[in-house]
């Protein structure tokens, strides 16, 4: 249990840093983030997340504090119910066991990122519609997303527990990932309305004190010994609510990949702290790809489809990696198709741009 915690609280402090680097020192004055800057910070995100895949393979391990066969298999049984060892010896085992844990994390981190272009246009509606400056858009995501760890840390961690304790759960999730897949389908866009409607708005109107402008970058004013909130709080507000409204069909999805809450939350968190540079980098883009709302109904209906016969596919041997393979092919395909049979400019409805 102590490795598991130091282990734990090390990559949660690491993250801390590095976000808190990004906010003192990288992004301590206010701008607009260009797409090179974006694609920079994107292949910053991307390439931690893939050396963590290494790591895992090397040291996954220690996450659960393995140091015996019979604790090895104790947490596969638990864990990795599907994970057939084709070796006998300790050592060779371990090498199995950690290169599974990281093939799971993979899936897991693809799976996350593909659900968050659903994600990123939100939050594009959020800032445009509020009328949020572009040069504060870096500020209200930096702090959005340190929310979201915390809130998905709290989610999985007690979703993990339920799982291992109630296992039908687990259909309950993959029932719930195919009714979103066929209502991402079949939804019309229409967009998300005035945001200023909001319910969560009108609730905090109701509550706190609204000022009913901008002040700056600033998510709150005093005026004499009041605390006034300003509207780009209440941006903040939605934008995590928006994500936690995400997080019940991103993590269902990784759940049935692996129970391991461990890889559950890395992936989660790496493909989180890179969400706001990808917004950056694909939120021109995002409208482009016609047919990749298409590609995210199918891929939630794979995993819900996956969670519901998880059982049956257990006994029939089917193996993570094939799950990377569904993931890779259903994104290349939408992206093909999109390029291939491009949407009709909208000229009156095309939306600005973000620098």
């Amino acid at each position: 249990m102590t490795t598991e915690f130091f282990l734990l609280a090390g990559f949660v402090v690491f993250i801390l840093c590095i976000l808190m680097f990004d906010l003192l020192f990288v992004g301590r004055h206010s701008h607009v983030i260009k797409a090179r800057e974006a694609l920079l910070w994107t292949t910053v995100w991307v390439s931690l997340a893939l050396l963590f895949y290494f790591f895992l393979t090397h040291f996954g391990h220690l996450l659960h504090g393995i140091n015996s066969q019979d604790k090895l298999a104790e947490i596969a049984r638990k864990f990795n119910p599907e994970l057939v060892f084709a070796s006998t010896g300790f050592e060779d085992m371990l090498v199995e066991y950690r290169q599974h844990m990281g093939i799971n994390y993979l899936v897991g981190y693809f799976i996350e990122q593909t659900l968050s272009v659903d994600n990123i246009f939100v939050m594009l509606l959020l800032l445009e519609g509020f009328g949020v400056a572009h040069r504060n858009y870096k500020r209200v995501l930096f702090w959005g997303i340190l929310g979201a760890i915390i809130l998905r840390f709290i989610f999985i961690f007690i979703g993990s527990a339920l799982v291992q304790r109630f296992e039908w759960i687990l259909v309950v999730f993959g029932l719930f990932l195919i009714y979103q897949s066929i209502y991402i389908l079949i939804a019309k866009d229409q967009g998300m309305g005035d945001p200023k409607h909001h319910p969560v708005v009108s609730f905090l109107s109701r509550h706190i004190r609204l000022v009913p402008h901008y002040v700056g970058g600033r998510f709150w004013t005093r005026s004499g010994n009041k605390l006034f909130f300003t509207p780009l709080f209440v941006v903040l507000v939605l934008i995590e609510f928006t994500d936690l409204v995400f997080a019940f069909d991103s993590i269902p999805a990784v759940f049935a990949v692996t129970r391991d809450p461990y890889i559950v939350f890395f992936s989660n968190i790496f493909a989180i702290i890179g969400l706001r540079s990808l917004f950056f980098l694909l939120a021109n883009l995002v409208e482009k790809f016609r047919f990749l709302k298409a590609g995210v109904s199918t891929l939630l209906a794979f995993v819900g489809i996956k969670l519901v016969f998880h059982t049956l596919l257990d006994r029939a041997g089917f193996e993570t990696w094939y799950s990377l393979v569904v993931i890779g092919a259903v994104l290349l395909i939408s992206i093909l198709l999109s390029v291939i049979f491009p949407k009709k400019e909208n000229i009156t409805g095309a939306p600005p741009s973000i620098g």
